[in-house]
C-alpha cells in the first residue's frame, strides 16, 4: 500500500505508508535518516535450553534489526523453527519458545529496505537438500550476489527469496563434496562482508569474511559454545567472551566438539568503522576495545580538533552520549541531558497529516527546554547522512531556546555508499559527497560544524597500535577505499541484503 497527498499544484513528498501500519518498511525514508544496520545473528551449540538462550541473545541484539526475528533449533533428527515480522518480543511467546526443543540453534534479527519487508526473507532461511536440513543466518552483504544469482538461474536454480543469503544454499547444494567441503567451496566464491551461521541436523558452522568486515564473537557458558554479532548478547545469558572470529575463519562444531579451520586466507583486516561509531551497543567489546571507552575517546579527540566555547555539551541519544561525555571531560564544559529520546515510538496505525509528519521528529526526540534555553550548545552526533535529521535536531534545540548550536560529528564526512551490510543512500543523496563543510553547516542551520578526522578516529579506537592498514578498519564510506572489489560487470542488485 502507498499513499501521497497533494497540496495545490505542488505534489508533496510521499508519506511513509507502505503497509498495514504507518512506518512499516520505511527504511531510509524514516523521519530519522540515520544509517540502518542489516542484521544480528546468535548461535548456540551444546545447551539444552538453546532456544531460550537465543531468545534472550536476540533481545540484546534487537538494535541491529527491528523488522523480523527468527530462531531455528536442531535436535539431532529434524528442525523446529519459528519466524515472524516484528520485534523479538512480538514474534515469540512462552509457548513458541517451549516448542523449539533441541541443544543447537541459530537466531536472527533483521532490518530490510522498503519493498523487501516480507516474511519470506525473514531468517534463518530453511532449506531441504540431499543431506537433510540446512538453516542459514547472516549478517552482512554479498557484493557479487547478483552475478552469482544470474549464473545459478541460467543453469536452472529457482530462488524462493530476494535475500542474497539464498545464493549460499544453492552453491552448497550443487557441490558434490560433503557439507563442510561444499561450504568452504561456496564461501570462497562470495565477495563482501558477512558473518554466517550454518546449521544442519548435527553440525554448526561459523564463518567470517576474509576481511572481517562484519563483527562476530565466540563465548562459552559451561560446556556450550555461543556465537553472536556483539559481546553484549553474551553478557545477557551469562556467557564468557572467548574471542573474536577471525577473518576467513571457519569453525566446525559437531559431536567431536569444536574444530578450528578456515575457508580462506585472511585479507586486509577491515572491520566496519561504523560499528565503533554508531551501530554496536556501548557495552560491547570488539577486537579488544570497549565501545563506550572508544566513543569517549572520539569525543575527547573531537574536542581537541574542533573546540568551540560554549555553555553545555549534549549528545544525540543513544549512540552519541559516550562521545558527548568525552567532549565535555576534555573541554571542561558541563555535559547536560539536553535531548531525550522516546524509546516507545514503534509502529503506529495512525497515518499523520503532512504537517504532523514534518513535526514527526518530536515523536522520537525532545529538547529539554529548561536545560538548553539561553545556552550555547555543543551538539554531538555520530554522522550526517542526508542532513535532514541534523537540521531537524538543530532547529529543535533552537525552538527550545538555545542561543547557539554548534554541531560536532564523531566521524569523518560520510561521502560513499556501503556495500557490506549497511543500508546507505545513493551517493548523490549523501550530503557530504557534493557539499563542503561550510555548505553543510548552512544546510543544517548550525552556528559551526566540525567532523572528526580519519586519523583521530583510528587513534580513538586504538587501531594505530595494531600495525594493520588503517588500524584494521574499513573507512570506505569516508575515503572511497573499499577493501574488496565492488563492481561486477554491471550486475545490479535487485534483492535485499541478509
Amino acid at each position: 500500500m502507498s499513499y501521497e497527498i497533494k497540496t495545490g499544484n505542488k505534489q508533496a513528498e510521499p508519506l511513509l505508508w507502505t503497509g498495514d501500519f504507518y512506518n512499516e518498511g520505511t527504511g531510509s525514508g524514516d523521519i530519522f535518516d540515520t544509517l540502518k544496520e542489516e542484521c544480528g545473528v546468535f548461535g548456540v551449540f551444546g545447551h539444552p535450553e538453546a532456544a531460550s538462550m537465543s531468545y534472550y541473545g536476540l533481545h540484546a541484539l534487537q538494535h541491529r534489526g527491528e523488522e523480523s526475528a527468527g530462531i531455528c533449533v536442531a535436535n539431532g533428527r529434524d528442525f523446529n523453527y519459528h519466524r515472524g515480522m516484528g520485534l523479538v518480543k512480538e514474534v515469540f511467546d512462552k509457548d513458541k519458545i517451549q516448542s523449539l526443543v533441541g541443544d543447537m540453534s541459530i537466531g536472527h534479527v533483521r532490518y530490510s529496505t522498503s519493498g523487501d519487508s516480507r516474511l519470506t526473507n525473514a531468517q534463518p532461511l530453511i532449506f531441504k537438500y540431499r543431506d537433510g536440513d540446512l538453516a542459514i543466518a547472516t549478517n552482512g552483504n554479498i557484493v557479487n550476489e547478483p552475478l552469482i544469482r544470474r549464473e545459478l538461474e541460467s543453469s536452472g536454480s529457482i530462488f524462493q527469496t530476494t535475500s542474497d543469503t539464498e545464493v549460499l544454499a544453492h552453491l552448497i547444494a550443487r557441490s558434490p563434496k560433503d557439507f563442510v567441503g561444499a561450504a568452504k567451496e561456496a564461501l570462497r566464491k562470495l565477495v563482501g562482508g558477512f558473518a554466517f551461521l550454518l546449521m544442519t541436523n548435527d553440525k554448526l558452522l561459523v564463518a567470517s569474511d576474509p576481511n572481517g568486515l562484519r563483527p562476530l564473537v565466540m563465548g562459552r557458558v559451561g560446556e556450550a559454545y555461543i556465537f553472536a554479532s556483539e559481546s553484549c548478547a553474551l553478557e545477557t545469558i551469562g556467557a564468557e567472551l572467548v574471542r573474536d572470529i577471525q577473518p576467513g575463519e571457519l569453525l566446525i562444531l559437531d559431536k567431536d566438539g569444536l574444530t578450528e579451520d578456515r575457508f580462506a586466507e585472511p585479507q586486509r583486516k577491515a572491520l566496519c568503522a561504523m560499528e565503533y561509531i554508531y551501530f554496536a551497543r556501548p557495552d560491547s567489546d570488539m577486537n579488544g576495545a570497549n565501545l563506550h571507552a572508544a566513543r569517549k575517546r572520539m569525543g575527547s579527540r573531537l574536542a581537541l580538533e574542533g573546540f568551540v566555547d560554549a555553555d553545555i555539551v549534549t549528545g544525540v541519544p543513544d549512540s552519541s552520549i559516550s562521545a558527548a561525555i568525552g567532549y565535555a571531560e576534555q573541554t571542561g564544559i558541563p555535559y547536560e541531558l539536553g535531548l531525550i529520546k522516546n524509546k516507545y515510538t514503534g509502529r503506529t496505525f495512525i497515518q499523520p497529516s503532512q504537517e504532523l509528519r514534518e513535526q514527526g521528529v518530536k515523536m522520537k526526540l525532545s529538547a529539554v527546554r529548561r536545560v538548553v534555553e539561553g545556552q550555547r550548545v555543543v551538539m554531538i552526533d555520530d554522522s550526517i547522512v542526508r542532513g535532514t535529521t541534523s537540521r531537524r535536531i538543530v532547529n529543535l534545540l533552537r525552538e527550545a531556546g538555545a542561543t547557539e548550536v554548534h554541531v560536532r560529528i564523531t566521524s569523518p564526512p560520510f561521502k560513499n555508499p556501503c556495500f557490506y551490510g549497511i543500508d546507505t543512500p545513493d551517493r548523490r543523496e549523501l550530503i557530504a559527497s557534493h557539499q563542503s563543510i561550510e555548505e553543510i553547516r548552512r544546510e543544517i542551520n548550525a552556528d559551526s560544524l566540525s567532523f572528526l578526522s580519519p586519523e583521530g578516529l583510528i587513534q580513538s579506537i586504538g587501531g594505530l597500535s595494531s600495525g594493520d592498514y588503517k588500524g584494521g578498519l574499513c573507512l570506505s564510506c569516508f575515503d572511497n577505499d573499499y577493501p574488496t572489489q565492488v563492481d561486477f560487470g554491471g550486475a545490479e542488485k535487485e534483492g535485499c541484503s541478509c
